[in-house]
């Protein structure tokens, strides 16, 4: 390649590398949405897209996208995690816990549905021994990434088309699951990781705090300066958790 060639690749990476800078800045979380508002088959189509491109371990792709367009089905959603909401409230758990009730209003809605037998497509002995174990381990760690890395596009191909997007993951716990796969029709064997809600946001969107890149960046070794206690993070857990959680990155102290 020619000197001007390289120059012209280079130059077209950097507009291609601020597009993408460009949706990834714009995703921001909504948790109300303007139900009125109904979402074009074909975006499902194109989120989706987004989402089956994604990398995952083994090429092994395992994940199922559940499309919700019934109301019904979403305020049943809501309804389960409202009650969760509560129970959390309960249990003193001192989360600072979203309003739930913004599910029911999410024009688009997708649930992210995983089959956790396919560690075996990833390196595992399957001799029950204490070394298969802890292969298993890491294999059930491939297969969360890979579906994040699935979700993450769909969230990126739903702030291109302009949506606010919600990433609800507390649905991990036994009770979740046994509200969900029945609702939805998923097989015992699958598990319900995440859902997906978008759409045009109740009210404008705030853009959350993020950690600085000098804060996260370590060159060659780990920096021991990035190192935090436990006592630092339990302060940061009671101090600053409720702050970045829902406040404008404008207003963290």
């Amino acid at each position: 390649m020619s000197e001007a060639a390289a120059s012209v690749a280079v130059e077209a990476g950097g507009d291609r590398y601020d597009a993408l800078m460009d949706v990834i800045r714009s995703r921001m979380t909504s948790r109300a949405f303007d139900p009125a508002q109904v979402i074009p088959h074909e975006h499902y189509a194109m989120i989706l897209e987004a989402a089956r491109h994604a990398p995952s371990g083994a090429n092994a792709q395992p994940w199922h996208f559940i499309v919700i367009t019934d109301q019904g089905v979403k305020t049943k959603i809501m309804e389960y995690f409202r009650e969760e909401q509560v129970h959390r409230a309960r249990l003193k758990m001192k989360f600072p816990t979203p309003d739930y009730r913004g599910l029911a209003t999410a024009p688009g809605m997708i649930v992210i549905a995983s089959d956790f037998r396919w560690v075996r497509a990833f390196p595992v002995l399957n001799d029950g021994s204490d070394l298969d174990r802890m292969y298993k381990e890491n294999a059930e760690r491939i297969l969360l990434q890979s579906v994040a890395a699935a979700t993450m596009s769909a969230h990126l191909a739903a702030a291109a088309l302009g949506y606010g997007v919600w990433w609800v993951t507390a649905i991990g716990q036994q009770a979740a699951q046994e509200a969900m796969k029945p609702l939805l029709g998923i097989p015992e064997e699958l598990s319900v990781l995440d859902i997906m809600c978008f759409g045009r946001p109740a009210k404008p969107p705030y853009k959350r705090w993020k950690k600085d890149l000098a804060g996260i960046t370590n060159w060659n070794r780990f920096d021991p300066a990035h190192y935090m206690t436990e006592a630092e993070i339990d302060e940061w857990v009671a101090k600053t958790r409720h702050k970045v959680m829902f406040r404008d990155a404008e207003n963290v102290d």
